[in-house]
């Protein structure tokens, strides 16, 4: 048992009091012996013995009283003194979860305001010397992390806490408490979580799991403050991408975005709108049941070239960050092409189907023996017409690799060997076999059916039931082997790919088995050779980054390589502009970017020109209404092995007086006081029936 107020415990020297009386009240009797009252000394002794008895019950009843009040006031509890020592130090670390589904608002204002409420309820607590340590899930660095003594100062950190739109989980922010506690040399160790507990958000997956929880020492309280008291209405984005892969001014385009309602309940007649470059460019309503999941297809037109931002967005529901989604893709306003060839009459009927001299093309050529001096990076899109020349092939590979797209054909003096070589640098090594005769008059080989869904041949050819191609005749071809890294879109008669695709790092390569060439074949006369050559220039020029895999908080790589400027302009979401110099990186052809605090398109710029940009939206794992059970925490807690108490509070309660007892133990002082009431009645009956025998 230890006492909240040890200085009241010199009160129990008051218990001498009622024994002094006693022994002062005592009176030396003289004996005298009257033989008339003789037969009355056997009753005599008897009724003394009694009064003895009830005086001496009566100094025990009131020594009680005095000792049970002084206790009451010493205010005396069940723990050990190890446990709850209140001169000890304390080294408290306060977890304020602070993602954006603790924006959800109840009768009582938003989950994060509750929690900074409480959180600077909970420093009244603490005496001078403790240490607090405030850590909220936006402290991605360590170091901006303190601890303080000053309890102003933690008052107004926690008062300067905003909604956050990058994730975390309670895992990471353990670790963090747990780093901070281990440092510490307080012998009170208490940890604070205030959070939705949000279902999924205790740990990312069971990889994140260790067990650092054996660095808390096993005195270490950890108490659970559950905020999550509503069945929210929220529906958010689970992915947005193009539906086609081919963009023209004026022609249609069309995006699909992935909507769920993480809600208990059905959502009827929402809209969600698509923005392009800020305007309202189509919508739809929709119905989703509890937790369903659903597909939305929007098509439009494209009106604008550049970097064409897109954002679709939702009405709002109780949680508003996940009701937008981002991305962007790139068309440039005028083509930059270059087509390097062994002969310029392999690239003759290119250009042709080009339509070059083009105001939509600004064209640029060389020979295949001076293209390792060209920066390909200037270029939208490259042919490359035949690979004889080819001397390296590194800068084409590191093009492609990097992000670039390559329409490549075999030259008119081609060989299987040299075609061969220059794919073996992508880790084609199949054997390539050179098939007819150039010049020749019998065909040697058709095409069969091509992919209608591919993008490259989707809009060329009407969409209807039995549908032939009208096939070319091959006279020579490169027979390349069928292979799993190329995706085949319109294959010859014996499988091998005609035209085909390779995804090499994060480019394209759109490879052709024949050359563009009469001596070849009679593709170039075909009705569907000038479209289709414009299709893959359109195809290979665009840019656009199909996908939502980038959240607030992750770190972007963007490629500056191609940077002109020793400083990099970085153009974030919100307008707001960063610089740094290029000097100051190790790597020099990328940028690693971690300041993704905010949802939408990043933007990098070497001097006026934009290099490259990334898109960058909310994680969905925030968005669900969903949260964990304490016997879920109780069970985490038993994984990373935490040996410490964990102590669930309930904010609506008395917080303060739970927490109070379970770092000092159970107060006895209200008991003591019921001890005092049944002494002082007892003390008052036997006190009356000790006067009734004395005056008898």
């Amino acid at each position: 048992m230890t006492f909240l107020n040890p200085a009241v415990l010199f009160g129990l020297f008051a218990s001498l009091i009622p024994v002094l009386l006693h022994f002062l009240n005592l009176r030396k009797l003289t004996k005298i012996e009257f033989s008339t009252l003789k037969f009355l000394k056997e009753l005599q002794k008897t009724k003394i013995r009694r009064i003895k008895f009830k005086q001496w019950l009566l100094l025990i009843i009131r020594v009680l009283i005095i000792i049970c009040l002084v206790l009451a006031f010493a205010r005396p509890t069940i723990k050990s003194v190890t446990f709850g020592n209140s001169a000890a130090k304390t080294s408290a670390v306060i977890i304020i979860d602070n993602t954006f589904s603790m924006s959800v608002i109840n009768e009582k204002g938003s989950y994060l305001n509750k929690a900074k409420q409480v959180a600077k309820s909970l420093l009244i607590n603490f005496q001078q010397g403790d240490e607090v340590t405030i850590i909220t899930t936006s402290d991605s660095d360590l170091n901006s992390i303190s601890t303080t003594t000053n309890f102003s100062e933690a008052k107004k950190k926690i008062d300067d806490i905003e909604i956050t739109n990058i994730s975390s989980t309670i895992n990471q922010n353990l670790i963090k408490a747990a780093r901070v506690l281990y440092q510490s040399k307080n012998y009170n160790k208490e940890v604070y979580i205030l959070s939705d507990f949000q279902y999924g958000r205790i740990v990312g997956s069971s990889k994140e799991i260790s067990t650092f929880g054996k660095t808390f020492s096993p005195d270490t309280r950890l108490y659970f403050f559950d905020l999550n008291d509503k069945d929210a209405v929220n529906l958010g984005f689970e992915n947005i991408k193009t539906a086609n892969q081919i963009f023209e001014p004026g022609k249609t385009i069309g995006f699909s975005v992935i909507v769920k309602n993480y809600s208990q309940v059905p959502v009827n007649n929402s809209v969600v709108s698509l923005f392009m470059n800020g305007k309202r460019s189509a919508q739809q309503n929709l119905s989703l049941n509890s937790r369903e999941m659903k597909e939305i297809l929007f098509e439009t037109t494209l009106q604008d070239t550049g970097l064409v931002q897109v954002i679709a967005e939702l009405e709002d529901d109780d949680i508003l960050q996940d009701n937008k989604i981002f991305t962007a893709i790139y068309i440039p306003s005028k083509i930059s092409l270059l087509i390097a060839s062994d002969t310029n009459s392999d690239s003759k009927l290119i250009k042709l189907a080009l339509g070059i001299p083009n105001n939509k093309i600004n064209l640029q050529e060389t020979s295949n023996s001076q293209l390792s001096s060209f920066n390909l990076k200037k270029y939208n899109t490259v042919f490359i017409i035949g690979t004889e020349n080819i001397t390296n092939s590194e800068p084409v590979t590191n093009f492609i690799n990097s992000g670039g797209n390559v329409i490549l054909f075999p030259g008119s003096q081609n060989t299987s060997s040299g075609f061969q070589k220059f794919l073996g640098s992508f880790g084609l090594n199949q054997p390539i076999l050179f098939m007819g005769k150039t010049n020749g008059t019998n065909s040697v080989s058709e095409l069969k059916q091509p992919d209608f869904n591919h993008p490259l041949i989707a809009d060329i050819f009407e969409k209807r039931l039995g549908l032939k191609l009208d096939s070319p005749e091959i006279f020579a071809y490169l027979k390349i082997k069928p292979d799993p890294n190329i995706k085949t879109v319109i294959p010859m008669l014996d499988n091998s790919p005609f035209l085909g695709e390779i995804k090499p790092g994060n480019g394209k390569l759109i490879l052709f088995n024949s050359a563009p060439t009469l001596s070849w074949n009679t593709f170039p006369v075909k009705a569907f050779f000038a479209p289709l050559i414009n299709n893959c220039m359109l195809y290979s020029s665009a840019k656009f980054k199909n996908d939502s895999t980038f959240h607030c908080g992750d770190q972007i790589i963007a490629d500056i390589s191609n940077a002109i400027d020793s400083q990099i302009r970085i153009k974030k979401p919100d307008g707001s502009i960063e610089y740094i110099n290029t000097d100051s990186l190790g790597n020099k052809n990328y940028l690693f970017y971690n300041k993704t605090d905010r949802p939408g398109t990043y933007q990098f710029y070497s001097g006026s020109r934009r290099i490259d940009y990334i898109s960058v939206n909310n994680d969905p794992n925030e968005s669900v209404t969903q949260k964990h059970s304490e016997s879920d925490f109780k069970d985490y807690l038993t994984n990373i092995g935490f040996e410490g108490k964990m102590i669930p509070v309930s904010y609506k309660d008395d917080y303060t007086k739970q927490i109070y007892q379970s770092r000092f133990g159970t107060e006895l002082w209200k008991y003591f006081l019921v001890i005092v009431l049944f002494l002082a009645v007892a003390e008052s009956l036997i006190a009356r029936s000790s006067k009734k025998d004395l005056i008898q």
